[in-house]
C-alpha cells in the first residue's frame, strides 16, 4: 500500500484527490493537511510514502514547506500539485526538491501515474516539462525575467503583484520591512522594472498570482 498525505486548503480538492487515489486499491490517503504547519507536524509524527503538496496554501509558502521537507525528510517523495501551469512554477519546485509537478486540471489517471512514479523513487514530469528542462541548461538570456529571481524574491514578487504592501509582506513572512524593501529593489533591478505598478502588471500578465 502506498500511504499518502494530501496537503491542500480546499476540502473539495482533498476529497476529489482521495477518491481518485483510493479507487486504485493500492493507495490509501491516511492523512490530510490544510496548511504548511500541519504538513510538517504530520510528517514529523509518522512515516509516509508520498506527500501531495499544494504549492499555494495559507501561511508558509509551498516553496518554504518543500525546502523544510527536503531538509528534514530528504528521501520523502513530494508531488507538487498546482493551479499554475508548468512553465510558471515547475522548474522552481523541482529545484527545491519536489519529485514531480502536476497541474490541478490533469486527468485522474495522470495523478495516479505520477504518485506511482514518485513512490517508486522516480521523478514525474510531463513531456512538455521534460523538454523545457532540457533548455534550462542554457544561458540565463533564454529565461523569462521572473525565472532569474531567487525563491524568496519570487515569493515577494508574487505578493507585491497581488497588491500587498511592504509592511503586510514583512508580517506575513516574519521579516523586517527593510529586508522586504531590499528584496523589492533586487526584483526591480533584475527584471528591469521601475515600480510596484510594473510588478503588478507583470504578475497579472504572466498569471503568477494565486
Amino acid at each position: 500500500m502506498i500511504k499518502v498525505l494530501i496537503a491542500d486548503d480546499h476540502a473539495v480538492v482533498r476529497q476529489g484527490l482521495k477518491r481518485i487515489l483510493q479507487d486504485t486499491h493500492e493507495m490509501v490517503v491516511a492523512g490530510e493537511a490544510v496548511n504548511g504547519q500541519e504538513v510538517l507536524k504530520k510528517v514529523r509524527a509518522e512515516a509516509w510514502d508520498v506527500v501531495i503538496l499544494d504549492i499555494s496554501m495559507p501561511g508558509h509558502s509551498g516553496l518554504d514547506i518543500l525546502k523544510e521537507l527536503e531538509h528534514e525528510r530528504p528521501k520523502l517523495p513530494v508531488l507538487v500539485l498546482s493551479m499554475h501551469s508548468e512553465d510558471q512554477f515547475a522548474m522552481r519546485v523541482l529545484r527545491a526538491g519536489a519529485s514531480g509537478y502536476l497541474t490541478k486540471d490533469s486527468a485522474p489517471d495522470e495523478l495516479v501515474k505520477a504518485v506511482r512514479k514518485v513512490a517508486s523513487g522516480g521523478k514525474y514530469v510531463s513531456p512538455l516539462l521534460a523538454e523545457k528542462m532540457a533548455f534550462e541548461i542554457g544561458p540565463d538570456s533564454n529565461k523569462l525575467p521572473h525565472e532569474t529571481l531567487s525563491d524568496r524574491e519570487f515569493q515577494v514578487l508574487r505578493m507585491i503583484g497581488s497588491g500587498m504592501s511592504v509592511t503586510e509582506i514583512a508580517k506575513e513572512l516574519a521579516l523586517s520591512p527593510k529586508t522586504v524593501s531590499s528584496f523589492r529593489s533586487r526584483i526591480l533591478d533584475k527584471m528591469h522594472l521601475r515600480n510596484n505598478a510594473d510588478i503588478i502588471r507583470y504578475v497579472v500578465k504572466a498569471e503568477l498570482a494565486d
